[in-house]
């Protein structure tokens, strides 16, 4: 006999209208695979004006996102509210009445998972959140579930389709930031406002929940030194692909010695490697692990039906543990270390590309790599372009593995000199070894 088992949908925008049109076309199919049937019971938002593009029984309307948790007749919360108070409010209310939480708020869990995941164990029930990384792509359920057994060694990833189409527009077309930041808004790959993207706040989020899932203590926001591609030069773009390098917002997560790096930034990455080729809004992550070695998991990381699918396959796994009375089969986040360590970014071990401006005279290079050599940074490749502002030269050093503090203070040195005309401008490389 199939089970019925009831809905609260807070957030009826262009996430929350893809799962109600998710449910309506394919509710007879996700009976006959599960045995269950799903059925919306209250679907709150502030505004029901606007045209979702979907039909919805008026009987099932509120603006009350509480009254829709306290439903009797809702079983499961699915929360796409977004924003951080108010979302965090009515999922700690579903979770202390005992109903797992279905939500895509990354920024949430980042900011306050630790708390809720623990709410959420001590009333019997359970937060999921495949759709809060990754969009479509099954990564969480392949870090929680597939990877079970492996010790994650790496994770490197591609996690803002935002960042990944600006960059991706301005080395294939040869435009600047600004103009290509324009058109992915126009295109509504961009918000407004896009500061969480191209700031990197996003990806930071991101990677918080990646590696508290991979090692099993709560990452603080704080520990993920993070960098953005606001104002990136498309110089930098032409000669990383001069060099044999393409530029790519990473998360990049390490376990070094029992203690974990996590950090955020445009990275150059050899342009052969199979993450150089993740063009356009897509997003993709490496895991690297015993066992198995590599694991690519690659889709789109945005976008309505991609995230609702994401949303209703988690829904379908909230269904099962009411309907086998096991609601802590799989406990969404488990901290199952205590010496959990965060590596400062100061601690980082990291090849780089520099791009300095230096005044075209005799000598002058050989100052620079005095500079660098007392700092312990050796050069592995240079590129000298012709003069391109009045008497300075642009030249672009990759090195060789070095301290990330003894970048730091050798770029504060050289930056101080008189020979050179402007900032020095660095990337980190990551060469997946």
């Amino acid at each position: 006999m199939t089970k019925e088992l009831g809905l609260g949908l807070l957030g009826f925008g262009t996430v929350g209208g893809g799962v109600v049109a998710g449910l309506q076309k394919n509710a007879v199919l996700i009976a006959q695979r599960t045995g269950m049937r799903l059925a919306l019971r209250k679907v709150a938002d502030l505004d029901w004006d606007r045209d979702r593009g979907v039909a919805l029984d008026r009987a099932l309307l509120t603006k009350d996102a509480m009254e829709a948790v306290a439903d009797p007749g809702v079983d499961i919360v699915i929360e796409l509210m977004g924003g951080m108070d108010a979302a965090r409010k009515v999922i700690a209310g579903a979770l202390s009445l005992g109903k797992p939480v279905v939500t895509a708020n990354k920024a949430l869990l980042a900011e306050h998972g630790e708390e809720l995941f623990g709410l959420a164990a001590r009333h019997g029930t359970n937060i999921f959140f495949e759709a809060s990384v990754g969009g479509g792509i099954p990564l969480i359920r392949s870090l929680r579930e597939g990877l079970v057994s492996n010790r994650i060694l790496r994770l490197c990833g591609i996690l803002n389709g935002t960042c990944n189409y600006i960059l991706t527009r301005m080395e294939q077309k040869h435009l600047p930031f600004d103009r290509v930041l324009r058109e992915a808004q126009a295109a509504g790959y961009a918000e407004a406002d896009p500061s969480l993207d191209i700031d990197g706040t996003d990806t930071a989020h991101k990677a918080v929940i990646l590696a508290s899932l991979a090692y099993g203590f709560h990452v603080p926001m704080d520990s993920v030194a993070t960098e953005g591609i606001r104002g990136l030069n498309k110089v930098d773009i032409e000669y990383a692909a001069d060099l044999g390098y393409r530029i790519k917002m990473l998360a990049i997560i390490k376990d070094i010695d029992n203690s974990v790096e996590i950090r955020v930034s445009p990275t150059l990455i050899p342009v052969h490697h199979v993450m150089a080729s993740v063009q356009g809004v897509f997003n993709a992550v490496i895991i690297n692990c015993d066992g198995v070695g590599d694991v690519l998991c690659y889709g789109r990381g945005a976008g309505r039906d991609s995230t609702a699918s994401a949303v209703l396959s988690d829904v379908v796994d909230a269904a099962r543990d009411i309907v086998s009375n096991s609601k802590r089969r799989a406990p969404g986040f488990v901290p199952f270390r205590q010496d959990g360590r965060i590596r400062g970014i100061s601690e980082a071990r990291v090849r780089c590309y520099l791009r300095l401006s230096l005044l075209d005279k005799p000598g002058v290079f050989g100052q620079i790599g005095t500079v660098l050599g007392k700092h312990g940074i050796s050069i592995a490749s240079l590129l000298q372009k012709e003069t391109a502002t009045g008497h300075h030269a642009p030249v672009v050093i990759i090195t060789h593995h070095a301290g990330e503090g003894a970048f730091q203070a050798a770029i504060r040195e050289i930056d101080s000199m008189s020979v050179v005309g402007a900032p020095t401008v660095r990337f980190r490389i990551e060469d997946f070894e």
